[in-house]
């Protein structure tokens, strides 16, 4: 860390704004909400809450904007979203510190993945504009036909609060490398970092009005998705909050793309590097507080190591650092708002009064130096059957769920038995077992000894309720642009009548 940090737990700040057209906006109404640190439940400062003037004003600058952003050269465009993310490498620390203190991650995790990881995209997309293009298709004697690739105009970027500016950079990269602007609406519990990014792309020489930022909460992402100027809308939050955006989307046939909730299985089978195993499960089940959509928390481990797997997962969860996550031996910090800290609360009372064996955490830590903070204790409990409450719903806090199996096919099938189908995995070091399972698995992305590993370069999107469309990797190109066809005609054409 710094030796003068940017932040700490006890930080306090202005009274923020929307970032519209290239500044920060006062709202009309005067209507403000409160953002609070996870650690201590202490109030770091007040947010001004966009109403439909803002969202009004925000659309309209990005549909001012997309007119010459949209015809910047590529190479151009990909040079500023480049330079962006030079500069947000640059102000690593800063940035990672504030989103410590607006979403109580451990700042070990948010220093080295939150802000590099949406660095990493915005890089890929920086390179991947230039590349966009159409296709030529002869069609003789007479004709041809040309396919353009064309941004698809004002998108709406809604944000979830477990990973606030690495979801800013994701949705943004793409949809600016593809020459569509964008008015992004963060979660309401973690507003603080993506003003920032604004600030970083207005620095990098992103035009006004091109990207840019409103606060709020229901109301204001309905303001905004309803906006008949908006032409897509991208999501990232939970099954429930995604089937409302797509059904305001849908009153005017918006694009949609939607990465929402998951309640993922990893299969582990007897021949598996325990370790790894290990290492795989604990991370899929507690990096950022379990919060996270992704994770794999159900978990099936063959008869013959279920025993000694639990008893070395109990052992290293047990080992794990819990506290204020400014300091950097911290494993994990507090879950994100006293609301959630009940939700979560509320389910591990439920495995506890279950016919589950509780095998560790799931408590309310009662340190006086965590006093006023949402903090648990990872928990594990095992003898789980799949019908349990807790092991069907998405908790997303520490919660660990683990299964015996013997037999390949039924393992599959209980894995699939789920609405989610975000992703999943399989440890084992039998190749032809490994990708005969991972085919089966019905989920958008599955490891194969590994987990939650998801580099730029590659797809990421869910199956059944856990999504529409996908993000990163060159499909995500899909749904940010769409195509025209022109036909030509050379010859003449033909009386009929």
């Amino acid at each position: 860390m710094n030796a003068k940090p940017f932040y700490h737990a006890k930080s306090t700040l202005e009274r923020q704004r929307s970032f519209i057209d290239g500044a920060y906006l006062e709202n009309q109404s005067g209507d403000t909400f409160a953002t609070h640190f996870p650690g201590s439940g202490n109030k770091i400062c007040d947010v001004e809450i966009a109403g439909q003037d803002e969202v009004d004003t925000a659309v309209s600058a990005a549909k001012k904007a997309f007119e010459t952003w949209s015809r910047m050269p590529a190479a151009e465009r990909g040079n500023i979203i480049r330079r962006a993310a030079q500069i947000a490498r640059e102000r690593n620390q800063e940035l990672a510190e504030l989103e410590t203190l607006d979403t109580g991650k451990a700042i070990a995790e948010t220093s080295c993945v939150d802000i590099i990881s949406g660095c990493e995209v915005m890089e890929y997309y920086a390179g991947v504009a230039q590349t966009l293009h159409g296709q030529h298709i002869d069609l003789p004697p007479d004709a041809f036909a040309t396919i353009r690739r064309e941004p698809i105009g004002v998108c709406a970027g809604i944000g979830a609060w477990n990973y606030p500016i690495q979801i800013a950079m994701w949705k943004s990269g793409p949809a600016l490398a593809c020459g569509n602007t964008m008015v992004f609406k963060p979660a309401e519990q973690t507003p603080l970092t993506a003003l920032k990014l604004a600030e970083i792309y207005k620095e990098a020489g992103l035009p006004d009005g091109v990207f840019n930022v409103i606060q709020g909460a229901r109301e204001t992402g309905a303001a905004l998705i309803s906006h008949k100027d908006v032409s897509k809308v991208t999501l990232t939050g939970s099954v429930d909050t995604g089937k409302v955006v797509m059904a305001h989307s849908a009153r005017d046939l918006k694009k949609v793309t939607l990465e929402l909730g998951g309640k993922s299985p990893i299969i582990v089978f007897d021949d598996a590097d325990i370790d790894n195993a290990i290492n795989g499960i604990l991370a899929a089940n507690f990096y950022s507080t379990g919060q996270i959509c992704s994770n794999g928390t159900r978990v099936f481990a063959h008869q013959d190591i279920y025993e000694n797997l639990i008893e070395r997962l109990a052992e290293r969860a047990n080992g794990m650092k819990i506290g204020d996550p400014f300091d950097e031996s911290t494993d994990m910090g507090p879950l994100v708002t006293a609301e959630h800290f009940e939700k979560v609360k509320s389910y591990m009372q439920i495995a506890k009064d279950s016919k589950a064996r509780h095998v560790c955490g799931g408590d309310t830590l009662t340190d006086p130096s965590l006093d006023g903070g949402y903090y648990v204790s990872p928990a594990i409990f095992a003898d789980c059957t799949d019908d349990m409450e807790f092991v069907e719903e998405e908790v997303f806090g520490p919660l660990l769920s683990i299964m015996s199996f013997t037999d390949e096919n039924s393992v599959i099938e209980r894995a699939n038995s789920t609405d989610f189908g975000l992703s999943g995995a399989v440890f084992t070091q039998d190749f032809s077992r490994a990708h005969r399972v991972a085919n089966k698995i019905q989920a958008g992305i599955v490891w194969i000894n590994e987990y939650n590993v998801t580099p730029a370069e590659i797809p990421f999107g869910g199956y059944k309720q856990s999504g529409i469309g996908r993000e990163n990797g060159l499909q995500s190109i899909e749904y940010y642009t769409q195509l025209k066809t022109i036909y030509a005609n050379l010859g003449d054409i033909p009386r009929l009548y």
